[in-house]
């Protein structure tokens, strides 16, 4: 999140279902999780104008359990014994148990990390329609902390962070390109953002092929619905820290809503994926020879040289 920075916007139609979202009850006999149920539709800021807010979900740690043992309730099991259980389910990287939980949520972000987040095809996606529907004239512009040269070593990373005048001239451009493309669109549409003609003299273009005109910081909205180990293995990746910036913080925002609803499951997670690395069999032979005092280098190891590199990374840490 951009700290004090955030100027997320709702519509008023949003904040008017929001609050009547939140003052609703309803009496059910499904388990519900009270954790959760604080932060029901609660928008959750991320980057300047973004959100990320639980609309609907389905079971809990002891929906897992339960799923795991085929059995009804919960039993005489203890808590220790259920959160032995889920270690061991994570650990083995076992999946059905963790698919009979699911949980909806609405997010708005950039085109451009709908467009990387999209790519995992393992959810249930309904976006915001710019067909049917006007986008509004908002854009994300980073901090200057989060403007990067392009990494030497790494392709799709960045560098030194980008200071000065070249930081400045380039937060100048990223605003200045998407307000003209915004005012473009808005004109070649013939009508502003609530849906009024500009100029009744004029025909418009369409709003299916004005869209394409609009720059990929333009913020989009969709619903995104996903079984609790599909979300993991989401977070796995989005999470870590070689991830984008800008999806990172949107998986960190995500990582606090499954640590409220499946508690023992997100510690789990925590422990055997987060922190934990995965070690090849030649890594392995590596770090058995350097216990024994066996002096080794790259060239010697049968590692590449960036499997080598992530080894040594790896052991730093342990230091």
């Amino acid at each position: 999140m951009q700290g004090n920075e955030c100027q997320m916007q709702l519509t008023d139609e949003q904040k008017k279902e929001i609050d009547q979202a939140r003052l609703s009850n309803f009496e059910t006999r499904r388990p519900t999780v009270s954790e959760l149920e604080e932060i029901m539709f609660k928008p959750l800021p991320v980057l300047d104008h973004g959100f990320v807010r639980i609309i609907d979900y389905m079971g809990d740690d002891a929906a897992i359990v339960q799923a795991a043992r085929v059995s009804y309730g919960k039993g005489t099991t203890k808590v220790s014994d259920d959160a032995g259980l889920l270690n061991y389910l994570l650990r083995h990287r076992h999946s059905t148990p963790f698919e009979m939980c699911e949980i909806k949520y609405h997010i708005k972000l950039p085109i451009f990390i709908a467009r990387q987040w999209i790519r995992h095809r393992t959810a249930n996606v309904n976006e915001y329609s710019a067909r049917y529907s006007v986008l509004d004239r908002e854009f994300y512009i980073p901090d200057q902390v989060n403007l990067a040269t392009q990494s030497k070593s790494n392709r799709q990373g960045r560098g030194e962070v980008l200071e000065g005048k070249e930081a400045a001239a380039v937060l100048d451009l990223l605003r200045d390109d998407a307000e003209n493309n915004y005012n473009h669109y808005v004109e070649m549409l013939n009508e502003d953002e609530s849906g009024h003609i500009i100029d009744e003299t004029r025909d418009g273009l369409s709003r299916e092929l004005a869209r394409m005109n609009l720059t990929l910081n333009t913020y989009t909205q969709w619903y995104w619905k996903i079984d609790l180990h599909n979300l993991l293995h989401f977070l796995s990746l989005r999470a870590d820290e070689h991830a984008q910036y800008e999806i990172r913080v949107y998986a960190e925002a995500i990582m606090e809503t499954v640590k409220r609803w499946c508690p023992i499951t997100y510690n789990a997670f925590i422990d055997h994926r987060i922190n934990s690395v995965t070690l090849s069999g030649k890594a392995i032979q590596v770090i058995k020879k350097m216990i024994d005092g066996v002096s080794i280098d790259q060239e010697d190891s049968g590692l590449s040289k960036r499997e080598w590199r992530e080894l040594m990374g790896v052991l730093e840490k342990l230091d």
